[in-house]
């Protein structure tokens, strides 16, 4: 474990286009996140869509484990961890605006 840790933060054969996709894609979401929970409202968010992101972002994470770990597999695990964020918001608001 700690050798593919290490392995992680090696700036070997890094994709630069793979990096600037994720910064990309992940640029948007604090925002997303910061207003659903300010705003506790959900209307317009697809579960599905959501759902379909978490999975390529663990298909992101596992290809690197297998294939070519580098520091780009953290820049998933974050891109993971704020969809999963906006979408247990979304779960949360959507069940409580459901039991009014």
């Amino acid at each position: 474990m700690q050798e593919l840790l290490l392995q992680s933060f090696q700036i070997k054969s890094m994709s630069i286009y793979e990096a600037a996709m994720l910064i990309c894609f992940g640029a948007s979401w604090p925002f997303a996140v910061i207003k659903t929970y300010k705003t506790k409202n959900v209307k317009g968010k697809s579960r599905l869509f959501l759902t379909l992101i978490i999975i390529g972002y663990i298909c992101g994470i596992i290809n690197k484990i297998i294939n070519s770990m580098d520091i780009v597999f953290w820049l998933y695990v974050i891109n993971l961890l704020l969809v999963s964020t906006d979408f247990a918001f979304c779960l949360v608001y959507r069940n409580r605006d459901e039991n009014r």
